[in-house]
């Protein structure tokens, strides 16, 4: 069985096309990870994070096929360490699209990111200009690992009605983490805590103008990225149903395997497909959105359905009994409610009724 996760149908290991010394680094570099790291080990997620980080390719840079595909064999094997990898990933890609001409040294060597942008009931956090620069003051809800990066992209309000986009350093004085930490009871993702963080006069670097973050194709780019990794959690699922450890199938246990293969066909196809075509750079201003909405609408359809196949196939029994596929199992029901659900779908038919549903142009 491969280790490397394809988003392609008759997948040529070959061909990586332009900079393929580069992008054969990353990927080997992500298979050794993949090899290597054990369950639960944050210091060495976070270390493949930079590791990768550093050989990654950004999104509609030519090879966003094997950027998804790297996150999807992360996935695959642990959903923990992906969910560590990418938004590092993400906050490279960022900061390169905020500024193409950035050399990556001004990006500390060794540093560890995520990219906060949530919000909540009773929490704001503000941007307020102090001394030809910002500072940030309030409370971030949701901030994943933030007691164990070292910087973050981080969203504020600079006014009562835009949010700007501002790099912190997460090992300021002013920044607290972890005081809600014990909070966190998920059985998914047990490992990959966010909490809120408290930020007292933090000095940041404004990165794009006010709105900027939102407005950016790269932000529907990086909605899909986090598709693929919900698309590696369902093959890793998947590969597990496809070994019944030495049960043989019957009728139903074919049924759900046949459908397994059904749904992760279908995510495969918009998966690769949407690579294309952010690479062409076809995708216009006004389609991003609704393209990231519409990819991530089918992957978690099809995740959820490999989720309810394997749980019914494979019975109570694996569930208590091993480990490794208990936790995936719990680890991409968690993150797949990152999806918003019902609403993105509405969401979705709302553009279709404005716009006009593609099946009818």
């Amino acid at each position: 069985m491969s280790t490397w996760v394809s988003l392609e149908t008759l997948p040529d290991r070959d061909d990586l096309g332009a900079g393929a010394h580069v992008l054969g680094g990353f990927r080997r570099a992500v298979v050794d990870a993949v090899e290597g790291v054990k369950r639960g080990d944050l210091t060495g997620h976070l270390e493949v994070a930079s590791a990768v980080g550093d050989l990654a390719p950004r999104p509609a840079d030519g090879s966003t096929r094997i950027l998804w595909e790297a996150l999807a064999t992360l996935g695959a094997h642990d959903l923990q360490l992906a969910r560590a990898v990418e938004p590092h990933l993400d906050a490279l890609a960022i900061l390169t699209e905020a500024s193409t001409d950035r050399p990556r040294g001004e990006i500390p060597q060794g540093s560890t990111w995520g990219v906060f942008a949530a919000e909540g009931p009773g929490a704001r956090l503000t941007a307020r200009g102090h001394d030809g620069g910002w500072v940030l003051d309030g409370t971030k809800p949701w901030c994943s690992l933030a007691t164990r990066l070292s910087h973050a992209l981080v969203t504020a309000w600079v006014d009562d009605e835009q949010r700007g986009l501002f790099a912190v350093d997460l090992h300021h004085p002013g920044v607290r983490a972890g005081a809600a930490a014990d909070d966190w009871v998920a059985r998914g993702l047990p490992d990959v805590v966010s909490t809120a963080i408290d930020l007292d006069a933090v000095p940041a670097t404004a990165v794009g103008e006010p709105g900027w973050y939102l407005r950016r194709d790269g932000f529907a780019w990086g909605g899909i990225g986090v598709a693929a990794v919900w698309y590696g959690g369902a093959v890793g699922l998947a590969r597990r149903l496809s070994r019944p450890g030495g049960r043989v199938l019957d009728q139903v246990g074919h049924l759900h395997l046949g459908r397994v293969d059904q749904h992760l066909s279908a995510a495969r196809a918009v998966l690769g497909e949407a690579a294309r075509s952010v690479d062409s750079g076809r995708v216009g201003a006004g389609d991003a959105a609704a393209l990231a909405n519409r990819v991530r609408s089918v992957v978690a359809a099809s995740a959820e359905a490999v989720l309810e196949s394997c749980e019914h196939a494979l019975g109570p029994g694996p569930q208590v009994a091993e480990p490794a596929y208990a936790a995936a199992l719990a680890d991409l029901r968690l993150y797949l409610r990152q999806h918003h659900a019902e609403r993105d779908l509405a969401a979705l038919g709302r553009e279709a009724d404005r716009s006009g549903a593609w099946w009818s142009r």
